[in-house]
């Protein structure tokens, strides 16, 4: 723990003191429980390893300079997860026990919430996975809900900059009607290769077009999509498209600077007329877009003249952390406060 630089830390994984688990069985959830264990005995049956029943959120946590830890809208991710819940037939963890389970995870790891000023926060996974062995294709009787911690550091290791995304065409990420709307680790392993081929490609991510039509914007990869112009907040409307807490709040925060917002689809055309674009999510809060290739149509968008984040993007990203850190007034309560 004395080892550690605040200031040089990756987005990894450093073990901490605690997890927290809590075990759904006999149609019941039960007790909170810390431990020091970190690894998980699965049967080898588990419907999570066969089936995909598993899911995951992403949240953080803050120190501000009063010496309050703050943990960013975590009753939006409990949410999220029984909408996940429904969506694979998993038990839905109620708020309260995901709130109460995300605070002690907090609390129990203070010492790893990194000090205000490094620019790292402490990084909340919690995850829910079916363990009943089932070897036919039905929901398990029997679930794990386990929350660990890790401290990382900024996204921007070098400040707050726009990277290029590229649209590959041979590429899905989710369906229509599938499961893009919950966050489930299939949705991630099967945007792996795409992501892979982007990255050789020297692009920071790919911009997935819609499955059905290959005409609209849909994500990009593990982030939402959003694109400003004529002082209009534009993010897409889709059914294959995770609703990202970070994208909710930013476009409550454009609008709170006068901006008009519109969720609605967006065609590959479009994107030339935006003065601004940028991937949002947890990880970076806001990563400006510099330009877009569609590598198969042999057409580029230029978003970023000069190749600078644009005005409004860095202003809507300095506010929202500027909200994380304690450092503005959180008018909309979206912090949970740990004193």
């Amino acid at each position: 723990m004395n080892t550690l630089n605040w200031s040089e830390l990756s987005f990894g994984y450093i073990p901490t003191d605690y997890n927290i688990r809590c075990v759904y069985k006999d149609g019941k959830w039960g007790e909170i429980e810390a431990t020091t264990d970190t690894t998980i005995s699965l049967h080898i049956a588990a419907t999570s390893l066969h089936y995909g029943q598993e899911a995951f959120e992403g949240l953080k946590a803050f120190m501000g300079k009063d010496g309050k830890i703050r943990i960013f809208r975590p009753e939006e991710n409990a949410k999220r997860l029984q909408n996940t819940c429904d969506g694979i037939m998993m038990p839905k963890l109620p708020v309260e026990l995901f709130m109460e389970a995300v605070k002690k995870a907090v609390v129990m790891n203070k010492r790893f919430v990194p000090p205000y000023g490094s620019g790292a926060s402490l990084y909340i996974r919690p995850l829910l996975v079916g363990t009943s062995a089932q070897v036919g294709v039905k929901p398990a009787d029997e679930y794990l809900f386990v929350i660990f911690v890790t401290p990382v550091g900024p996204y921007f290791k070098g400040g707050f900059q726009t990277t290029p995304v590229v649209i590959l065409r041979q590429y899905d990420r989710a369906a229509p009607l599938g499961t893009g709307t919950y966050k489930v680790g299939g949705n991630y392993a099967a945007g792996m290769l795409a992501g892979e081929k982007a990255h050789q490609m020297g692009y920071s991510a790919v911009l997935y077009l819609d499955a059905k039509e290959k005409k609209y914007v849909d994500e990009c990869g593990p982030a939402n999509f959003f694109g400003i112009k004529n002082n209009t907040y534009v993010t897409p409307e889709s059914t294959s498209i995770l609703p990202s807490i970070t994208n909710k709040s930013l476009m409550q925060l454009a609008k709170d600077m006068g901006m008009t917002v519109e969720r609605r689809r967006i065609s590959e055309e479009e994107l030339a007329t935006f003065e601004e674009a940028g991937q949002c999510g947890t990880a970076a809060v806001i990563s400006p877009i510099s330009k877009i290739d569609d590598i198969d149509e042999n057409k580029s968008y230029i978003i970023s003249k000069d190749g600078q984040p644009g005005p409004i993007s860095r202003k809507l990203y300095e506010k929202l952390r500027a909200i994380q850190y304690g450092d503005d007034s959180d008018i909309y309560g979206w912090n949970a406060v740990i004193e």
